[in-house]
């Protein structure tokens, strides 16, 4: 399964007051295998996973490029926009995402290019997941000046609506909601002072993908879908 897409960066930020907003495209992916502890946790059922869908507002800063979602910006230190970030279209990197994550599981991953599950179908899935885009958006700081040179911060987040059917039936197996937030440097984690605490990413798309994957992985890790395969499982024998 692909991981993610990947689109070559462009400009650099700009330079001083007035000076124009330039952009970039940041490549968004799944890291597999950074969350722990729900890997094979699941049976080895089928599950067929649709395009997400992204259901974000798409006005202001989240408008779109020449197609491209908008994934974030790059402020100066006075809080002023130097840089509009951009991404690969993220349905199927969020598709691919999801897909990997139901394998690390333990489930057994297809995937199908519609958006919407159709009721009535049954095919050779046992179930189907669809998806939704609600947050994904990266935002990097400049502050000001340390001892080592200028401090960068980036807080990351995304969220995700899921719905889990189980065809030919309309009414939905499993539903729920994932989120995550995530700062680059992790704010006192290192037990040093703001201005001294170094980030651990180099790109705000990196910063983003971490946010993606772990609230990717957090579908999986829930309790109660985890609950309802395994007692599905059981009947189906």
């Amino acid at each position: 399964m692909i991981l993610g897409a990947t689109l070559s960066g462009c400009a650099t930020t700009g330079g001083g007051p007035g000076a124009p907003i330039t952009t970039s495209t940041q490549t968004l992916e799944y890291y597999p295998f950074q969350v722990k502890g729900y890997q094979n946790s699941y049976p080895r059922k089928t599950i067929l996973i649709l395009m997400t869908a992204d259901a974000r507002a798409t006005t202001g800063d989240a408008a779109p490029l020449n197609g491209s979602p908008a994934v974030g910006v790059i402020t100066d230190e006075s809080g002023n926009v130097t840089e509009r970030l951009y991404s690969a279209s993220l349905g199927p990197i969020l598709q691919a995402a999801i897909g990997r994550s139901a394998d690390e599981a333990g489930l057994n991953a297809s995937s199908s290019p519609d958006v919407t599950y159709k009721p009535g179908v049954k095919d050779n899935t046992e179930y189907v997941l669809e998806s939704k885009i609600k947050q994904c958006w990266v935002k990097k700081s400049r502050g000001a000046n340390s001892q080592y040179g200028p401090v960068w911060r980036s807080a990351a987040d995304f969220a995700l609506e899921v719905s889990i059917y189980k065809p030919p039936f309309s009414v939905p197996f499993w539903t729920g909601t994932t989120n995550d937030t995530y700062d680059d440097p992790p704010v006192g984690s290192f037990g040093l002072g703001s201005d001294d605490e170094a980030g651990i990413y180099d790109e705000p798309g990196q910063v983003l993908s971490v946010a993606l994957t772990r609230s990717v992985a957090a579908i999986f890790q829930r309790q109660d879908l985890r609950d309802l395969i395994l007692e599905d499982d059981i009947k189906s024998h």
